[in-house]
């Protein structure tokens, strides 16, 4: 593990250094008194750190500035701030950093703080689906792509993950999925047939109890699924940070839940 620490205060950077040092005694540790320093050793020397530990009140480059830098080149580093100004959590949290600490930082603080960033690194456990939200719709089991029987079981099983779980009607999917339908009873056979179809396909993976039906309704039990989408509901910072502005870009219906991300996201 690669991690800077900055702080323009040489014997606060000392003591947080000292704590990193004793909370992960094998990292590889960078010091800065200065933002753009740390900035340069990314963009110049191509040192990409895995967490950055850093002073908000910082002259020159602020440490809200730098996480946005940061961000800009290197989007998987973890950023956790360090101050002794509460009154900057509500900003930080929206610059979607990982963590926020109150000095004096302690080694027990560090590694608290590693052990949570390990955890939401975390591989997706066997017994479950990933599901990819973030940019173009997919679907993975056990590390490989499912394949799909046709475009629209695809596109059916990406509405019920965009609808967190609740039941669906016929007649909701419908209009979603074909917006200009008029021929409901023509629309309800056709959407027999897809969730036929896209049942099988989850058979064939032994996933079938992801998919609910019931009184003419169906719906996915998010309890099978690992969602870059549902994780960031959760407020996981490592999916927060891992939206780049795209949600499902492949379907129309997606627009309302991607204005909803954009606007709470990257704003």
């Amino acid at each position: 593990m690669r991690i800077f620490a900055i702080d323009d205060e040489s014997g606060v950077l000392e003591t947080l250094c000292e704590a990193i040092r004793s909370a992960a005694p094998g990292a590889e540790l960078f010091d800065f008194r200065r933002g753009q320093e740390a900035l340069d050793a990314i963009t110049e020397k191509d040192i990409s750190p895995d967490v950055v530990f850093s002073d908000i009140r910082m002259p020159d480059m602020d440490g809200l500035r730098l996480a946005a830098a940061v961000k800009a080149v290197s989007p998987d580093t973890r950023i956790v701030f360090t101050t002794a100004y509460s009154q900057y959590a509500l900003e930080a949290w929206q610059r979607r950093v990982h963590g926020y600490l109150m000095k004096p930082v302690t080694a027990e603080d560090i590694r608290d703080t590693l052990d949570n960033l390990h955890m939401q690194s975390a591989p997706v456990p066997p017994n479950k689906l990933r599901v990819q939200c973030f940019g173009h719709f997919e679907v993975f089991w056990q590390d490989q792509p499912v394949i799909f029987m046709r475009k629209q079981s695809k596109e059916l099983f990406a509405f019920l993950i965009d609808r967190e779980g609740a039941a669906c009607t016929s007649e909701e999917i419908a209009a979603a999925l074909w917006e200009n339908e008029r021929d409901m009873k023509a629309a309800g056979e056709r959407i027999r047939k897809i969730i036929s179809d896209l049942k099988a396909t989850l058979q064939k993976i032994g996933m079938e109890d992801v998919l609910i039906r019931q009184r003419r309704q169906v719906a996915v039990r998010r309890d099978l699924i690992d969602c870059d989408y549902y994780r960031m509901l959760e407020g996981d910072m490592t999916a927060v940070n891992a939206y780049r502005g795209e949600y499902m870009a492949d379907y129309s219906w997606a627009e309302l839940t991607a204005g909803r991300m954009h606007f709470r996201y990257k704003r």
